[in-house]
């Protein structure tokens, strides 16, 4: 292992289209969701120990989560749990840790991690991951690792790369495209050069810093003029400073959409963003009639395609329906058509306005 080699993990999301499972006091990256016995940021935290050095492992998230992620990673040293004092999307979160790593370790390489997805071959992620460190390290490059599509997904963004590779299976982008109608991405997929974002990024941190400063230079000097406290018992009080002057922007628009060093790896290790519940139930073992069902105590007759998830204490009965989700908890039951699962974030909307915060 290196010990330069670091990762953090993105923690700090609700995870509102895994509602009424996922719950702004518990979201998604903290439950159990495919029914394997371990949370999601479980399984991400896992998947790094097996090559980057676990003090070198970070997990940044919303101040109200870090109790449940040091209950859920019980090795982890408070000090490695960074706690954000408000949701500002993705580039504050970035600037965070890579501020604070430039101060500890000024050669550091990053990688920066989302908590929830599923990735089911973990040496074939490995090895890309190592190649991309690997890659950054010498070219000063903004490296993301980019999925080979199987199907023109609709809820993914896509990235579109050069024709000829920059290094063996290593690209340069040339666009970034936000998550496209059936028939724009049907286009990406038949054109070859189009992959999906998977959101997974390596940087040598002094590449990023850089450029921060020339690209969002706002929120550099923000992080600049606090970088003295941070691995100090200040640390934390300035960011409470910072994060309320930050803007509310993702790394991807802040960063990677406008610099003009950002390469690309096709990737292949069984990817998946686990975004909605029609995801999970791709990632399901099915019956015979195509149902996945999550829970011990569930019934279905003359059901089919139906993702279900209940309580392991409380008996579901499912009797006719087709292509449903099906989701019961101890205080809401979601019964939802699949084809309106990107809905789901409109209708915990309307719950709000309806009910307020109760059951969010």
């Amino acid at each position: 292992m290196n010990k330069h080699h670091y990762v953090a993990i993105m923690a700090g999301g609700i995870g509102s289209r895994f509602w009424p499972s996922s719950r702004t006091a518990y979201p998604k990256q903290f439950l159990d969701i495919l029914n394997t016995g371990k949370s999601l940021i479980r399984w991400t935290y896992e998947r790094y120990t097996d090559f980057i050095p676990a003090e070198n492992i970070f997990v940044v998230t919303s101040s109200e989560y870090a109790h449940i992620v040091k209950e859920q990673i019980p090795e982890m040293g408070y000090e490695n749990i960074l706690s954000e004092p408000s949701r500002k999307n993705t580039a504050p979160c970035v600037a965070y840790i890579s501020f604070k790593l430039m101060q500890q370790d000024p050669e550091a390489s990053l990688i920066i991690a989302p908590s929830d997805h599923l990735i089911l071959d973990n040496e074939n992620f490995r090895k890309i991951t190592l190649q991309a460190l690997e890659f950054a390290d010498h070219i000063k490059a903004l490296v993301t690792l980019g999925i080979k599509p199987t199907h023109p997904n609709t809820g993914y963004g896509y990235i579109q790369h050069a024709p000829l590779a920059a290094a063996d299976g290593i690209y340069q982008v040339k666009t970034f495209t936000e998550k496209p109608n059936l028939e724009l991405a049907k286009t990406f997929l038949a054109s070859g050069d189009f992959l999906w974002n998977a959101g997974i990024f390596v940087w040598k941190v002094k590449t990023l810093i850089k450029a921060f400063e020339q690209y969002q230079t706002e929120m550099f000097e923000l992080f600049d003029s606090e970088k003295e406290h941070f691995n100090t018992d200040g640390e934390q009080e300035a960011i409470n400073r910072i994060y309320p002057l930050c803007t509310n922007v993702s790394i991807d628009f802040a960063i990677m959409e406008k610099a003009d060093n950002v390469y690309v790896i096709p990737s292949s290790f069984g990817w998946s963003d686990l975004g909605t519940w029609n995801s999970a139930y791709d990632n399901f073992e099915k019956d015979y009639l195509g149902n996945a069902v999550a829970g011990d105590n569930v019934i279905v007759i003359d059901a089919t395609k139906c993702m279900v998830s209940a309580p392991n204490d409380k008996l579901l009965l499912l009797q006719g329906l087709d292509d449903f989700i099906v989701v019961d908890t101890k205080d809401v039951l979601l019964i939802c058509k699949k084809d309106k699962e990107q809905s789901i974030k409109e209708y915990v909307a309307e719950v709000k306005r309806n009910k307020g915060d109760k059951y969010l």
